[in-house]
């Protein structure tokens, strides 16, 4: 869930020992490269989703709905844009290209939907084409249910890996007593398809009674950071904590990532959600942030434009507005970096062909960092 900043962040959370890696090395300052922000996308006043066009364009989603299209340095609407439950922290999210997006023209988008069962809405996955500035030969493959009025907790990011499947996240829908435990119920989940929609046939819940056949990993509350390792090719992903216990988790087929009956975390109001921090069954965070940061945005560095960072994991932080650099020693972070300090709620962070990192901050827009 995205931090109010009604909650007392101040405060450092004394939580029991585990095996989890905890955020107490510190942030460091200065920076390890010296490089300049430059605005390359503005007006934008929340860019959730960003990708990266074959011909030097850039797609951006923009949580109200609107889909932008910057090219050669202008900035259009793009048309058919899907209609979106615009609620909280629901709206037009993340987007992906397809890994042969060169061939297929394939794009993946994730929204809040009103579609379906119940009244609110909860999200759909669907993919698209692009011509002459608006979505074509549009198809839904995923729409999550019941529908919820509620205003948290949609997720959503979307990644394929190396094999091509297509994995997405969708967030507990404040619903955690209920539903990121329950198999048979979306919502606090990782999911994965094939690139069309069907579901793989070694999914692991495929032959469980009643379970949601698409689901690869469950007990999570609130993931809006998946990327792929560079060299493992093992997906990676974030999730926000309560007050305390944002995690990075390395994701595993079928296992439990134990929220809300593991947590480091505790309530808002200060009061306990669990006394457990670990729990035979349950997967343990390689890393975890208390307080919370609120992660947004994921992105391992392997462009040679930033030699010193490669290998690096950026991250987003949208409650402290600032880039997060973490250096990593055999999956351990050794080492954590302050950058774009005060600039803005970070909303997302990619790698693009080119080789630049950009950064989208929430009010202001979309930044290349160019090294100097």
């Amino acid at each position: 869930m995205q931090k109010s900043l009604l909650f007392p962040y101040f405060f450092i959370l004394l939580l029991s020992t585990s095996c989890a890696q905890k955020s107490d090395m510190g942030i460091q300052l200065p920076t390890t490269i010296d490089f300049t922000p430059k605005l390359v996308v503005g007006g934008v006043q929340n860019p959730w989703g960003m990708v990266f066009l074959p011909d030097n364009s850039i797609l951006v989603s923009e949580k109200s709905g609107k889909l932008l299209l910057h090219k050669s340095g202008k900035t259009i609407e793009v048309g058919n844009a899907p209609e979106i439950y615009n609620r909280g922290q629901g709206g037009l999210m993340d987007i992906e290209l397809h890994p042969n997006f060169n061939t297929n023209g394939w794009i993946y988008f994730s929204y809040a939907s009103t579609e379906g069962e119940g009244k609110g809405g909860n999200t759909a996955i669907i993919r698209a084409k692009l011509s002459n500035n608006k979505l074509v030969n549009i198809e839904k493959l995923y729409k999550a249910s019941p529908n919820s009025t509620r205003g948290q907790h949609f997720g959503s990011r979307i990644e394929f890996d190396r094999d091509g499947y297509l994995f997405f996240s969708i967030g507990d829908r404040g619903n955690r007593d209920v539903n990121p435990q329950d198999i048979t119920r979306d919502g606090g989940k990782i999911y994965r398809l094939h690139d069309d929609g069907r579901i793989p046939k070694d999914n692991p819940f495929i032959d469980e009674i009643g379970a949601k056949k698409a689901i690869y990993s469950y007990g999570h509350r609130n993931p809006q950071g998946l990327a792929l390792h560079p060299k493992t090719g093992v997906l990676w992903e974030h999730e926000h904590g309560p007050r305390g216990g944002d995690e990075i988790n390395v994701i595993q087929k079928g296992k439990n990532y134990g929220w809300p009956v593991i947590t480091y975390g505790i309530n808002y109001s200060g009061t306990e959600i669990t006394d457990e921090t670990s729990r035979p069954g349950m997967e343990q965070p390689l890393y975890q942030w208390t307080p919370s940061i609120a992660p947004s945005g994921m992105t391992f560095v392997t462009s040679d434009k930033y030699p010193k960072w490669q290998g690096n994991l950026l991250v987003g932080s949208l409650a402290f507005q600032y880039l997060e650099r973490l250096e990593l020693k055999e999956n351990q972070a050794v080492y954590r970096e302050k950058l774009l300090d005060g600039m803005g709620r970070v909303r997302n962070v990619r790698q693009a062909p080119d080789g630049f990192i950009y950064v989208s901050i929430e009010g202001k827009g979309i930044y290349r960092l160019e090294p100097k």
